[in-house]
Formats: C-alpha cells, structure tokens, sequence
C-alpha cells in the first residue's frame, strides 16, 4: 500500500499517513485570511497544538495574496503566547528566479535578507504581486517549538508570483535563539493586510 488517507475528505480534516513508514500528519487548524492584518497561531487557542504534542509541525500557506503590490510576506515567533512576536533568530536565505520574458535568471544567496540575531520577523516569500491571478505557496516546518534546552530550527520552501511577473522561490532555514518553548508563530505582510489565502497547521507523528 502506497499510503493511508483517513477521515480528510478536505484539506483542513483527517489523517494523512505517510508512504515507506512515514510520520501521519495530523491536522490540527486552518486560518483563512480575509484583509487580514496577520494569521496567528497561538497553542491552547481555538483548537490550536502547539507544544510537546509533536517534535515537528509544518505550515502550509496556499494561494497568499497580498493587498498591496511589491510587499513581502514573512513569520515570527512568541515565547508568550502572542503577547509579543519579537523571538531573536539566525537565518539564512537564498533563492531561484525566472521571467516571463526569459530574460532574467538568478540563482543566489540574499545577504539582504537574512537575519543575525534579529528579533525582526523573517521574509520568506518576496516582492509579491497583488495581481487578480497573483499569489503564493508553501511550507513553514518548525522543530521540537516546545523543547526548553535547545534552539529551535526551522525550514522554509515557497514559490510566489513577483510583481514583476517572475518565479520565484526562496529557501529560509535558521533557528529562534532561545531556550524557552516557542507556544504561537504569526504570519503577516510587511506592510497593509493578507487579502487572501489560507494558513493551515500539522502536526507530524512518528
């Protein structure tokens, strides 16, 4: 048998286990964005998991639009639950572009990008375009959130329409520097609100 998909008769329902021995990903909250200032997380709320239930969660975010042009879309961590989205973190960035005109490609590391022990929140999608057909997609994979001895590590892969109608996708991957549990993940725009699209949360089970 190649998998098991029980009770997901949706995206934002069920259990989907894993081909080859995998973990099942469990589904645990979808958020879906209406000119909305930011997308929050916050373990203990609305149903919300976010704690030594999993070692491992994962974000998807499918169809982000923004509603500004040429902004970029990016996450931050709480140590408070959500008090606070201001956690310090190490990052690095790089990404692949590609034109509609197949005019211009690039395939590199964004020091402007990163961060060094910044409490900022971190980009991982760029200069979206807001666009009728313009969006973007993901995943955010978020380690061991609730561990009080050790950073916490995060990986990023995404694909967005560029406001000057390119491809492009970016890698983020870095670690909250903090040894105190991670318990809500924000997510929002750089600037003005998240049109559009939808958040949802897993959490991965051996």
């Amino acid at each position: 048998m190649s998998g098991i998909i029980a009770q997901n008769t949706l995206d934002n329902s069920g259990l989907i286990k894993s081909p080859a021995g995998g973990g099942a990903w469990n589904f645990i909250k979808k958020l879906t964005a209406s000119a909305s200032a930011d997308l929050s997380f916050v373990d203990g709320t609305d149903d919300v998991v976010l704690d030594s239930t999993y070692k491992e969660y994962v974000f998807t975010f499918n169809n982000i639009h923004p509603a500004t042009d040429n902004v970029s879309f990016g996450f931050n961590g709480s140590t408070d639950s959500g008090s606070n989205y201001n956690v310090t973190k190490t990052t690095t960035v790089f990404s692949a572009y590609h034109d509609e005109a197949d005019s211009a490609t690039d395939l590199g590391y964004r020091s402007g990008e990163d961060l060094a022990q910044s409490t900022a929140f971190q980009n991982f999608q760029t200069n979206y375009g807001n666009g009728n057909d313009e969006s973007g997609v993901g995943t955010l994979h978020l380690f061991n959130p609730s561990s009080t001895t050790f950073v916490k590590h995060f990986i990023s892969v995404s694909q967005n329409y560029h406001s000057a109608d390119y491809t492009i996708n970016p890698y983020v991957a870095g670690y909250f520097n903090t040894t105190s549990a991670i318990d809500a993940i924000q997510f929002k725009m750089a600037s003005d609100n998240i049109d559009a699209g939808d958040i949802c949360l897993y959490g991965i089970s051996s």
